[in-house]
């Protein structure tokens, strides 16, 4: 029985770029590639695997001795929180983090535009044949309008730039306020959130779940809240007390509010949200993006080179804090 290392690609090959696996060979020819998101092959080689892409199984971390290294596929790491022993392993854990910049922020700006400009109005009156005028007061203009990004990382910083190429004041919210980002004109730290809420015409999201930021936006924040205010959620959706938007939503202190991610997904079909008119609902889908899989790959490729030649890498997520 070999005792080569392995690097681990749990990819479908179909849906990565053509010579992925050549690409990782050239780079590290002294491991063994294996290529495979089945447990059972996985769980065979555990004692071998050093690197591991994409897919591995999370209860299996604990059980792979070998591992000084995962990179998962994609930004978020609140799974740590349902397996906290793997908090405890020396593997380093990367992320995507990067990956979704360009599609989430452009989701990001769309409901605003689409909020702004009465889209869901219009687009009920066209699936019924109805001529419908969206004027006064339901229609408002973005420009001018000050955006509080809660959670600056490379998704909130793009968001931030495209508001700001648009007229809008932006201020962000992240734990350390004296790391600047591109169209930010204000940074200010997660203990300023009350001071910035009353003031504040948008809230967008963009928040990872831990347990700083579970309910981070709740029944109390949504009384500071300034009257009318609109509200965007694509980081996940248990960063804000559902209960609590929805009789915001319902009191008007939320004017409205466009939502990719929720509490409980698919979102339960009781649930209020969906026949709110002022409530723009997609399926969790702002990261979708033609290009995913090949940034992906882009990234991990990156770090395959850091970790050949011994330096740091890109993209280490911190395991205490999730992120």
């Amino acid at each position: 029985m070999t005792d080569q290392r392995i690097i681990h690609l749990g990819i479908d090959p179909e849906r990565y770029p053509a010579g992925a696996v050549e690409a990782v060979h050239s780079r590290a020819p002294d491991y063994e590639l294996l290529v495979s998101t089945d447990r059972s092959e996985i769980e065979r080689n555990l004692e071998r695997i050093e690197v591991s892409l994409a897919h591995f199984p999370h209860d299996l971390f604990a059980s792979a001795p070998s591992l000084r290294w995962f990179q998962q596929a994609g930004a978020g790491a609140d799974w740590l929180g349902r397996h906290p022993t793997a908090r405890e392993l020396p593997f380093v854990l990367t992320s995507a983090s990067g990956v979704h910049a360009i599609p989430i922020s452009e989701h990001m700006f769309g409901f605003l535009l689409a909020l702004g400009r009465g889209f869901p109005g219009a687009i009920r009156g066209q699936s019924k044949g109805v001529w419908t005028r969206i004027d006064d007061p339901e229609v408002f203009e973005i420009a001018g309008k000050r955006v509080l990004v809660l959670g600056v990382g490379a998704i909130g910083e793009r968001f931030a730039r495209l508001c700001a190429a648009n007229d809008m004041e932006v201020v962000g919210l992240r734990r350390n306020p004296e790391i600047p980002a591109e169209g930010v004109g204000r940074m200010v730290g997660m203990d300023e959130l009350h001071e910035e809420l009353p003031h504040t015409d948008i809230v967008a999201s963009t928040l990872p779940l831990t347990s700083e930021t579970h309910h981070f936006l709740g029944r109390e924040e949504f009384t500071l809240l300034k009257e009318g205010a609109i509200v965007v959620n694509i980081g996940r959706g248990a960063t804000i007390d559902e209960t609590a938007l929805v009789d915001a939503l319902r009191s008007g202190k939320v004017r409205a509010a466009g939502l990719d991610v929720f509490e409980t997904e698919p979102l339960p079909e009781d649930s209020p949200l969906w026949k709110m008119e002022q409530v723009l609902i997609t399926a969790h889908y702002s990261g979708s993006t033609p290009t995913y899989n090949k940034r992906v790959f882009e990234i991990f490729l990156d770090n395959l080179d850091r970790y050949m030649r011994g330096e740091p890498l890109r993209n280490v997520v911190d395991k205490t804090v999730g992120y």
